[in-house]
């Protein structure tokens, strides 16, 4: 199942790090252990920098790199996940960034992390 929500909390959703990722493109799908299930989660309108940030604040740690900016991996506790982000045009000439997270984990892990990035996650235009 995928989600998808626009957001304003920054203009467009970039830090000045955040480029179309297509050379992370082989981070997509995480690693999964025996038993466990799959997910992919994407929000337009945060960054991939607020989307480790958010992974890393429910349990996770990153993976191959201190910085959030540069995350393409966050495991956690039964969990991991990898972080793409690209420009999608909106509408017109508006383009966002969206994060796409791929989940592979435990399915109890799972059920208790996926709502909890979801409601970080997402966010409210107006």
């Amino acid at each position: 199942m995928t989600g998808s929500a626009g957001g304003t909390g920054e203009t467009d959703g970039l830090d000045a790090d955040d480029t179309d990722d297509a050379d992370d493109a082989d981070e997509a799908a995480p690693t999964a252990e025996p038993g466990w299930e799959r997910e992919t989660v994407a929000y337009r309108g945060i960054s991939r920098r607020l989307a480790a940030h958010y992974l890393v604040n429910l349990g996770g740690e990153l993976v191959g790199t201190d910085d959030p900016a540069e995350a393409t991996r966050v495991d956690g506790d039964g969990w991991r996940a990898t972080l793409r982000a690209d420009r999608v045009t909106a509408a017109g000439s508006i383009a966002l960034t969206e994060v796409t997270a791929e989940f592979a984990g435990d399915p109890d892990a799972l059920a208790e992390l996926l709502p909890a990035y979801r409601k970080k996650a997402m966010r409210a235009g107006g």
